[in-house]
């Protein structure tokens, strides 16, 4: 199924938290001089446009991004985030997103490599467009990153973060998601993972974690955000989660108060709530 375009949902609340822990990751990984690389396997279009007819068709990032673009209170983590996606607006106003692979691409050194999945014709195309002068440093491939991890695991100097981030429209994408965890970790078992995953009222989305603790052998931590009350219909994502396996030992404590502040600056009032849980190795 390829029907699902991220133009519609960019800004979302569901980017602020995946987008604020991909940064803190990158931030990790970029301490040590030796490089890495980043592997998107869902990369999308890579950048877009707030004020395009999709974007505006439900305004998401209103209640996402759009809250905090004025806010002057915000914790060092949740403002480093802001200053990527501020770095696209030079003018002030909100009108452009950067998508997983361009903020990789930002924070990413010289050496550092990115390999980008993307298998929707539209959107692939795009992707290339927003990286068409970024060089040797990007290779961008239409093709299922579900199928095509193997090929890019493991990185030659055995460092990378690798991003699994599906849509979800294809019920088949949670199995999809948890076969792709086991065979990453099997070819690189020290790599960084993050799954990005919604809280939906659907049996499988709420099994998916569970699913993947299993996988991670203690070497996890699970941080979610729910902005409202699940829908009385079980219809419809009333947050998200990140599952990071190998995170960084600081992320918890950095997670630890950031997801708080964001339950308050992005949840309905008296409904939303967030969760951050970790395996204990051994």
């Amino acid at each position: 199924m390829l029907s699902y375009r991220h133009a519609f949902h960019a800004g979302n609340h569901a980017d602020v938290l995946k987008h604020c822990i991909l940064v803190q990751l990158l931030r990790h990984l970029n301490q040590k001089e030796k490089p890495y690389w980043f592997i998107d396997t869902h990369a999308g279009a890579g950048r877009y446009l707030l004020d395009s007819e999709q974007a505006t068709t439900n305004s998401e990032f209103a209640g996402g991004i759009g809250r905090l673009w004025e806010r002057a209170d915000l914790p060092p983590a949740v403002a480093d985030y802001v200053r990527q996606v501020r770095a696209m607006n030079s003018d002030g106003r909100l009108r452009h997103y950067p998508g997983s692979p361009w903020l990789a691409h930002e924070l990413m050194r010289a050496d550092d490599r990115l390999r980008l999945f993307e298998l929707h014709p539209t959107d692939h195309r795009f992707l290339e467009r927003a990286f068409a002068k970024a060089g040797h440093r990007v290779a961008i491939r239409r093709a299922d990153g579900f199928q095509e991890i193997k090929s890019v695991l493991p990185p030659p100097l055995r460092r990378g973060l690798v991003l699994i981030d599906p849509a979800y429209e294809d019920k088949r994408d949670y199995l999809r998601v948890v076969a792709a965890l086991k065979e990453g970790l099997d070819r690189f078992p020290t790599g960084i993972f993050a799954v990005w995953y919604p809280q939906l009222q659907r049996g499988d989305a709420r099994q998916l974690p569970e699913k993947l603790k299993r996988l991670a052998a203690g070497r996890w931590l699970d941080a979610s955000l729910a902005v409202r009350a699940p829908g009385g219909d079980g219809f419809g994502m009333h947050g998200s989660g990140m599952f990071i396996v190998n995170p960084p030992w600081t992320l918890a404590a950095t997670l630890g108060g950031v997801l708080p502040w964001l339950t308050l600056a992005l949840g309905d009032e008296g409904h939303a709530s967030h969760a951050l849980a970790t395996g204990e190795a051994g």
